[in-house]
Parts: C-alpha cells; sequence; structure tokens
C-alpha cells in the first residue's frame, strides 16, 4: 500500500498538508504515515531533566496526533500511523523515507511568510532531484474548498 508521508509540527501550514494527505490516500487507497521530529537541543540537560523533556514531547506530540487522526478517521475513513523520531529534521525526514519503502509520496506544507515557504520545504526542494520518491507541496493557503477539489 502506498503511504503518503506527511510532517506534524507546529507550523501552520501543516494543516493543509495533513488535509491533503488524508484526502489523495482516502480516494487513492492509500494510507497516511505522520512523522514528528523532536528536536535534539531540546535534551541538552542533566539526564533526568531530559529524560522528562522528552517525555513531554512525546505526550504533547501524540496529543496533537490525535486531534489530526480523528479527523482522518471521521472525515477521510483513513487511519493515520504515527511515526516519532529524534534528530534534526531534514536527515530524519530522509532516513524514514529510506526505512519505510511503502512510502510513495512526501507532502510538504508550504509556509505563507514573505520569508520563503518554510525551512523544511527550502531544504527539501533542493535536493529533490535525488530523492526516491516524489514531493507535493500544498500551499497553506489553500482553502479546503479547493482542496477537495483537486485531490
Amino acid at each position: 500500500m502506498r503511504k503518503f508521508l506527511v510532517i506534524l509540527d507546529d507550523s501552520r501550514e501543516c494543516l493543509n498538508a495533513m488535509r491533503f494527505a488524508a484526502m489523495r490516500a482516502a480516494k487513492t487507497g492509500g494510507a497516511v504515515e505522520i512523522l514528528s521530529i523532536i528536536p535534539p537541543e531540546e535534551f541538552n540537560h542533566w539526564i533526568g531533566v531530559g529524560d522528562i523533556m522528552r517525555e513531554e514531547a512525546r505526550e504533547r506530540i501524540e496529543a496533537h496526533f490525535e486531534v489530526f487522526a480523528k479527523w482522518m478517521r471521521d472525515r477521510q475513513g483513513v487511519n493515520p500511523e504515527l511515526v516519532v523520531r529524534e534528530g534534526e529534521p531534514v536527515p530524519e525526514i530522509l532516513a524514514q523515507i529510506r526505512e519505510d519503502p511503502e512510502i510513495g509520496v512526501l507532502v510538504l506544507g508550504a509556509g505563507t511568510e514573505k520569508n520563503g515557504p518554510g525551512p523544511l520545504v527550502s531544504q527539501l526542494t533542493r535536493s529533490a532531484g535525488s530523492l526516491p520518491i516524489p514531493i507535493t507541496i500544498v500551499p497553506g493557503e489553500m482553502s479546503k474548498d479547493r482542496l477537495e477539489s483537486i485531490t
């Protein structure tokens, strides 16, 4: 089964990427894998404090994931899978793509700020020619109706 890999983070554009991935998966018989990455700088503390912070980060991610997962299940009939990795975002995204051969498309949301589409879109599109899968970039300001009409 082909999976749409989408990145869960705190960006506004993440919402449209989630919507797009779920709608495409529902319409094509695919699945959604949601990847969240905990940056390493969050744990540069004493070992005990770092462990507590890591657990709190995972709890926040799981709560955030459940919001999207409920919507995907209720509205699109798609039951997403959550993967949490620790490290720098781009290398972890690439590692996840290499490790899961069912991932067929990476879905990213493009930011609407004047300083560009966002760090993930900027970094990953530079190496798009050598990626083993296509990238779909979803505009952050695209309406739900427009998303539905193109999926």
